[in-house]
């Protein structure tokens, strides 16, 4: 695999990793089976973020978010980082736990068991909000007028 094909792999990972939430406590005992040290604990603090005028324009400050961050080594070397937005310190330590185990020899593993049914329940919940908002969509066009 290519250096550009395994950066934007683990980019599609460390997103479905950050947007997992609780669900990816049901993979807790797994996940923490494994012996591992926390290089940097759990810690919360604030980034800004920043937009731009239509899109394409002028950046501006949007405003600050609260983002936890952790850093974990697995005895066997890998090493598994992870920023997630919120306060919610497991998430953010399971959540490099899992970056760790995914850049080892079980990659193929884990990502059968962790990162596809994770994603598929994401795109579950997104398609169901999608189809909420679309049933909600009033058409003004479609309107007839008075003659």
């Amino acid at each position: 695999m290519t250096a550009q094909a395994n950066k934007t792999l683990r980019q599609q990972w460390m997103q479905v990793l950050a947007r997992a939430g609780d669900a990816l406590m049901s993979f807790e005992t797994e996940l923490t089976r494994s012996a591992y040290r926390k290089i940097r604990a759990p810690e919360t603090g604030m980034v800004m973020v920043r937009g731009r005028t239509g899109g394409t324009g002028q950046a501006f400050n949007v405003g600050e978010m609260t983002v936890t961050r952790c850093v974990v080594r697995l005895d066997e070397g890998s090493t598994g980082y992870s920023y997630i937005t919120g306060r919610n310190k497991r998430h953010a330590e399971l959540a490099a736990l899992a970056d760790a185990h995914l850049q080892g020899n079980d990659q193929a593993h884990w990502m059968a068991t962790l990162i596809q049914p994770l994603q598929l329940q994401q795109q579950q919940k997104r398609s169901q909000r999608e189809a909420e908002v679309a049933a909600s969509k009033v058409s003004f066009f479609t309107m007839v007028r008075g003659d």
